[in-house]
């Protein structure tokens, strides 16, 4: 009985094996006939088309050719987890969507259908009637305090107080708008520049030529405003050995007022002479002194000191010939041994040192266009 066993347990595994060989096989033709491979010779490649076999995902929920719960070629239990569009799987595997690997748009066909989508965006800016849109000018106030006439506050106060005119008229009500390039602004009867110009006193020293270039090499004038970005001139000239103001603008039109004679803007000078002086020296510059170019007159004369036989006269004229204080004292018999020029016009010069130059005050420039008549 024992041996019987043992055969029989012999017997029993050796046809057990090959039952399951058989099965294995009998499995692997069934796997062959519904169109699944082996999973020995199963490949996962990546990318590739319809000919590359089975995408990344191949496997038990894989791709197009599917597994147990295969894709759109289907398993036993395939069906709405395949690989179709509307199942949710990956665009281009195995789906009816876009085809795998599609080209990208170009980049000139994305920047226009950027600018077709600004263009549409864009609308045209809709033209307002003058009412609507931008006021044009500046507020007065702005204008004032930008002239140096104080800050917008205190130039309101100079509204309120009536003491400015626009074109003539009293202004009263703040807000007003103007023009500075066409409008012309008054605070207390004195013209306001409001304009891009520049005016400069500057105490000339001896020896310094009256022009702003000199092609000798000389100092001149233009040696002191070297740094200016602006083009300035001087107003009028003084001669080389003659010290005091003299006037640096690019105002034209006032400059050429301020020198001619038809405005008769006085010049003062402090000369330095030797007497003794007669008493009717001052009558006699007022009366006239002839010279080679016609009758010179003093506009006013005084002593204003005495040394012994050093007098300090000062003599007003309201004429711009050459030398023309030096020529009249020496035709006098009185030939001068310094001569400074200490106004012009409004214009004082003061305490200023020899060789400074300083920015001429707002008031000062509106007293020089009142004096010929802008």
């Amino acid at each position: 009985m024992r041996s019987s066993g043992r055969n029989s347990r012999g017997s029993g595994s050796g046809s057990g094996g090959n039952n399951y060989r058989g099965a294995g096989n009998r499995r692997d033709e069934q796997q062959q006939r519904a169109g699944r491979p082996r999973p020995e010779e199963r490949r996962y490649d990546v990318g590739g088309g319809p000919q590359a076999g089975p995408g990344p995902k191949a496997g038990p929920k894989g791709g197009s050719q599917g597994g147990p719960k295969g894709g759109s070629q289907g398993g036993p239990k395939g069906g709405p987890k395949g690989g179709t569009a509307k199942s949710g799987a990956p665009k281009g595997v195995g789906g009816r969507g876009r085809k795998p690997n599609a080209p990208a748009r170009p980049r000139e066909y994305e920047a226009q259908m950027e600018e077709r989508n600004r263009a549409r965006h864009d609308k045209p800016r809709v033209a307002l009637p003058k009412t609507f849109g931008e006021v044009e000018g500046e507020r007065l106030q702005k204008v004032l305090a930008r002239a140096g006439m104080g800050s917008r506050r205190a130039c309101e106060e100079l509204i309120d107080q009536a003491r400015v005119e626009v074109n003539g008229k009293i202004v009263t009500e703040q807000g007003l708008r103007v023009d500075p390039e066409k409008d012309e602004i008054k605070v207390d009867g004195l013209t306001v520049a409001t304009q891009s110009y520049l005016f400069f006193a500057l105490n000339k020293p001896a020896g310094v030529v009256s022009t702003m270039e000199d092609p000798d090499g000389r100092q001149c004038l233009g040696d002191y405003v070297t740094n200016r970005e602006t083009r300035l001139f001087h107003v009028g000239r003084l001669d080389t050995e003659t010290e005091g103001i003299i006037l640096l603008t690019n105002h034209g039109e006032l400059a050429h007022r301020l020198t001619h004679p038809r405005y008769g803007v006085k010049k003062t000078y402090l000369a330095a002479i030797q007497g003794p002086l007669p008493r009717d020296l001052g009558k006699r510059l007022k009366s006239g002194i002839e010279l080679e170019d016609g009758y010179a007159r003093a506009d006013h004369f005084r002593v204003v000191q005495n040394t012994g036989k050093n007098y300090l006269v000062e003599v007003s004229l309201h004429e711009g010939r050459k030398h023309i204080v030096r020529r009249m004292l020496a035709e006098a018999g009185f030939p001068v041994d310094k001569l400074v020029r200490t106004a012009f016009g409004p214009i004082a010069l003061g305490d200023q040192k020899s060789g400074w130059l300083r920015r001429m005050t707002n008031t000062e420039v509106g007293m020089l266009m009142r004096e010929v008549e802008l």
